[in-house]
């Protein structure tokens, strides 16, 4: 029998949930391993002072949500299930690449959300097709989510359109503003994704120069005139992969040009719900005649809910030809996983799994601060899922390849780059790994990576 003492947070939760949240991490850190059998309920109940009810009542909750197993006369186990095998458990490279958020949060709450779920009204209309908007029930939440946790003044349930996350909101976005051939400008460094997205639509990408404050006013305008584009797409918050957050006055800057210019511009707001309590206004609110705007709930809730929401401005044009592209691309918008969302953001879910990601996350990225130290830019906000390193093309490229080759998979250095302008550097993501010790060992290694051994050594070979 496994002599295990929890350590039980002292949060607002419920003691049932606390000591089922001390039991997921013992399990996921490894203290608890598939196979250990827990203490009996009353034995446990008289070890940390509480109800045997409590014990009973958190057994059984780790037991749904697959943490445990029981059996009448044995007693209670650790599942074979219970920890997942992380890459590199699986023998595969420790994941540093996927932009990912830490998923335990999420993988605790995702049991009791599908319960709650079956218990809506609305539950039957998920089998049928929505319509191109998406349920209003869903976009209620979507707005409600943006105006709380992204400060969207303008969000509200008659404006947002319900899309199959992020990726599949800057798709809609591109498309209702540009056609094939067109030119759409971009920080000169900016997310893969949007290259993925611009190499298949066949849109020309315009990477416009950037200094330490972001995009560059002058530089935008430059590439305005140049290239005749009519769209610039912009990540303002923690940008990707800079973690650059755009100052209130360069955003002023920004739209002063984007009106000089007839600029639209499409704000990929993915990382909003990291920045810090005085973050500058969105461009949604502070151009909403000429933003359209791109959330998901991927980052600070789960990807796998694939749920997005576009803010389009007030003309009607294109708010159409973005109902034109769901029906073109998808007819309608998945609805099981919007409504699991909307019970979430109703029941207060989905704040509670942000919090918990925002913490997490802001552990990690000081985690990176005192390992990197001063080879790691300082980020846009005091939480970030990525960590970006300035250096040379060719000490990125050599980096990458030495964390490869030593079970650490980093993102390609090339694959934010749109412009020979663009910063080169090495993008760290901190969330797909799921302890936090093994975070803390990648990032010791790569520091060592630094720093080849043997540099002085080899100047003397012939």
């Amino acid at each position: 029998m496994k002599d295990w003492r929890p350590q039980v947070s002292g949060d607002d939760a419920p003691m049932y949930e606390r000591l089922v949240a001390a039991l997921e991490r013992d399990v996921r850190e490894g203290r608890l391993v598939p196979g250990d059998r827990l203490p009996p309920q009353r034995d446990l109940a008289h070890r940390l002072a509480l109800s045997v009810g409590t014990v009973s009542r958190a057994y059984v909750e780790a037991e749904r949500r697959g943490f445990i197993s029981s059996h009448v006369g044995r007693g209670s186990f650790v599942a074979d299930r219970a920890r997942p095998q992380s890459p590199a458990e699986a023998g595969g490279p420790v994941d540093m690449a996927r932009n990912i958020p830490p998923l335990a949060p999420a993988e605790r709450w995702i049991g009791e959300g599908l319960s709650r779920v079956r218990q809506r009204a609305d539950l039957a209309t998920a089998v049928n097709y929505a319509p191109p908007e998406g349920l209003g029930s869903i976009r209620e939440a979507g707005a409600s989510w943006l105006s709380r946790r992204h400060g969207v003044l303008r969000a509200t349930r008659d404006r947002v359109i319900q899309c199959n996350g992020g990726q599949h909101g800057l798709a809609l976005a591109f498309s209702a503003l540009a056609r094939p051939g067109d030119t759409i400008l971009c920080e000169a460094a900016t997310y893969p994704g949007i290259r993925t997205l611009a190499d298949h639509a066949r849109y020309r990408l315009g990477g416009v120069a950037m200094d330490q404050r972001g995009l560059e006013p002058e530089a935008l305008a430059r590439a305005a005139r140049e290239t005749g584009a009519r769209v610039v797409v912009l990540i303002p918050t923690l940008q990707n992969p800079t973690t650059i957050t755009l100052d209130a006055a360069r955003r002023a800057e920004i739209i002063e040009v984007a009106r000089a210019q007839d600029l639209m511009i499409v704000e990929d707001d993915a990382y909003r719900v990291f920045a810090d309590r005085d973050a500058p206004e969105s461009f949604a609110d502070l151009a909403p005649e000429r933003t359209l705007m791109v959330a998901a709930v991927s980052k600070a809730v789960a990807p796998g809910l694939r749920l997005g929401f576009l803010l389009p401005p007030a003309d009607g044009g294109i708010r159409d030809r973005l109902l034109l592209g769901v029906r073109a691309f998808g007819y309608t918008p998945p609805s099981l996983g919007g409504l699991v969302f909307s019970q979430w953001e109703q029941d207060g879910t989905a704040d509670r799994i942000a919090d918990e990601l925002i913490a997490e996350t802001e552990v990690r990225t000081q985690l990176a601060c005192d390992i990197l130290g001063k080879a790691m830019a300082v980020p846009g906000a005091s939480r970030s899922l990525h960590v970006w390193m300035p250096m040379p093309m060719l000490d990125a490229e050599r980096l990458s390849a030495r964390a490869l080759r030593a079970g650490i998979a980093l993102t390609p250095p090339d694959a934010p780059a749109v412009d020979p302008c663009a910063p080169s550097g090495v993008r760290l993501c901190l969330g797909a790994i799921p302890s936090r010790d093994r975070l803390e060992q990648a990032l010791h290694e790569v520091v060592e990576m630094l720093t080849p051994a043997g540099d002085s050594a080899a100047r003397g070979l012939v």
